[in-house]
């Protein structure tokens, strides 16, 4: 494994801290499909005790992030383009409503969301790609109103968080989901919920398609390449 990671300070909630920071790994890429990973190597990076990393490692293999490997510690999970799509359709499903019951609302979604989204798809930090698209759906999530719709909604992103990192280094369209994030808000916030399904509807099944394209062209170069060449 040759992913850094930064130590963290003692906390009572380590356990999480620690799913998280192997989470975010898993979703940027630094531990990539098919990555070793061991207690010792994680507790000793992260400066923890193993007890703390053996439970999060727990809770990852609970939640098909990692799986049981011959020999020491565990597996990252491969990605699989059939499952994210079927993922995708639970989402597609969950934001229609969100945004159904958004605009009923006419919420008006702060602008710094959009702007920081826009500048986020210019940079090169994954995570900041990421935490940007998650921060304008989750907005939309709680304009519902109904807490059911986040909670049930984050259990899938986590999946969605690893297969965008995975193509976000190479996408070219981060602009236009932007773009098509700010027509989202701009129908919300007008109440014009017919419109706004339409547009997060189109949303969704573009994002899936252009993913699990992206993800399937990924693998298939993976599965081509020899070992030992460069992908």
């Amino acid at each position: 494994m040759t992913a850094k990671l930064l130590k963290l300070e003692t906390a009572p909630d380590l356990v999480d801290q620690v799913y998280r920071r192997l989470l975010d790994a898993i979703s940027e890429g630094s531990l990539a499909p098919g990555a070793r990973i061991t207690q010792e190597d994680i507790a000793e990076q992260l400066a923890v005790s193993r007890q703390p990393v053996l439970q999060a490692l727990r809770l990852l293999k609970k939640d098909g992030f990692v799986l049981d490997a011959p020999g020491r510690g565990v597996l990252v999970a491969p990605l699989d383009a059939v499952w994210i799509g079927k993922v995708y359709q639970i989402r597609s499903a969950l934001d229609a409503l969100a945004v159904r019951l958004a605009a009923t609302y006419r919420y008006q979604m702060d602008r710094k969301l959009i702007d920081q989204g826009r500048k986020a798809a210019r940079g090169k930090n994954i995570k900041a790609m990421i935490d940007a698209d998650m921060a304008f759906h989750n907005a939309i999530y709680a304009a519902s109103q109904n807490p059911l719709i986040e909670q049930s909604a984050n259990v899938h992103w986590r999946h969605l968080r690893r297969v965008m990192g995975a193509v976000l280094q190479s996408s070219r369209q981060r602009d236009a989901v932007w773009d098509e994030h700010e027509a989202i808000a701009e129908a919300i916030a007008s109440g014009n919920v017919e419109q706004a399904i339409k547009l997060i509807d189109h949303h969704s099944e573009q994002a899936s398609s252009d993913l699990t394209a992206r993800l399937s062209i990924q693998l298939s170069k993976t599965l081509s390449t020899p070992a030992g060449d460069p992908a």
